[in-house]
């Protein structure tokens, strides 16, 4: 992949950040998915690449764009997989709360799961805890190895879950082996990031969130020397057999980075809508607005963060 798509996928991000941001605290969580959605698929129209969207908003008959198997980019070189999430957090959105961003991986055709539309349990951590994890083993056995490769006391370490009520287990066990916990509403996205970061204060992701969300959080800690470990749970025999289509002869497998993404190469962009412990959220002062925005690729291990502003008045597609 040429490494100039970087920027390119940070202006689509960007994009539909700043029209999903407009309806920040409305409580009209579909309102600004569609504004992010909308936005994004206009965007992807300046894109030199010939992409099939892989994980988007839905099947064709399920969604109006950015479906799965359509067609994005200008149709020339290289030929790439897309996962996108317009709007990680539509919930946070409506509400104004923490950590809503705009979500776009990319790698080489082929290489990245297709994962279904199905629950996943999930572990990640960082790069310091690679190799520490295992997704089977008990909840205080894995707080014991991420807080030996950190060098911290269990006491010190800080793992993230949703706040759902099927996690009352893991949430009862992390109290118990003695470590803190952040609950968050929505947005698993972001948290699994957040433990590559050790400013963000997060040390290990804990707990089961949707499967095309493991996929992304997936290429962005290959960018970030991370590692993520994912099981699909299906929940009836419809599911399972989606599954068995995806050629996982095993529905319940554990999935290995390798199994999410393939290749050595992956680039992950991703735009702040509202402020969180890694990106601000977009900002609005009459005809300017600012955005702040991260960019990854696998194959050199580069991080780049890019604040841009942006003259809405010479801009007006990119706000609804």
């Amino acid at each position: 992949m040429e490494r100039s798509l970087s920027l390119e996928l940070v202006r689509v991000t960007e994009a539909a950040a700043l029209a999903s941001a407009r309806w920040m605290g409305l409580g009209k969580k579909d309102e600004a998915d569609d504004a992010a959605t909308t936005a994004m698929r206009k965007e992807f129209e300046n894109v030199p690449m010939d992409g099939v969207v892989v994980i988007g908003e839905g099947e064709m008959d399920e969604a109006p764009m950015l479906y799965i198997g359509e067609q994005l980019g200008q149709g020339v070189e290289p030929r790439v997989d897309v996962a996108v999430d317009p709007l990680e957090g539509t919930n946070i959105v409506a509400k104004g709360t923490w950590n809503a961003i705009s979500v776009i991986a990319i790698a080489d055709r082929g290489n990245l799961l297709h994962a279904p539309d199905m629950y996943m349990e999930k572990i990640a951590v960082g790069p310091k805890a690679v190799g520490k994890i295992d997704i089977n083993a008990p909840v205080e056995d894995n707080l014991k190895a991420v807080a030996q490769a950190l060098n911290k006391d269990i006491s010190d370490l800080v793992a993230v879950v949703l706040d759902r009520d099927r996690h009352s287990s893991i949430i009862e066990q992390i109290r118990k082996a003695g470590a803190r916990i952040k609950l968050i509403p929505d947005g698993d996205v972001a948290a699994a990031i957040n433990t590559a970061f050790p400013d963000t204060g997060v040390d290990i992701l804990f707990g089961s969130g949707g499967a095309p969300e493991g996929v992304l959080a997936a290429v962005a800690l290959k960018c970030l020397g991370g590692e993520i470990q994912g099981k699909l749970l299906p929940q009836n025999e419809a599911e399972v057999e989606r599954c068995k289509k995806m050629g996982l002869a095993d529905p319940y497998q554990v999935l290995f980075m390798h199994d999410l993404v393939r290749g050595d190469d992956a680039i992950f962009a991703a735009t702040g809508v509202t402020d969180g412990e890694l990106l601000r959220g977009v900002r609005f002062q009459g005809n300017t607005a600012t955005t702040h925005s991260v960019v990854m690729r696998a194959k050199t291990g580069t991080i780049r963060f890019i604040d841009g502003t942006h003259r809405l008045e010479r801009k007006p597609r990119l706000v609804w």
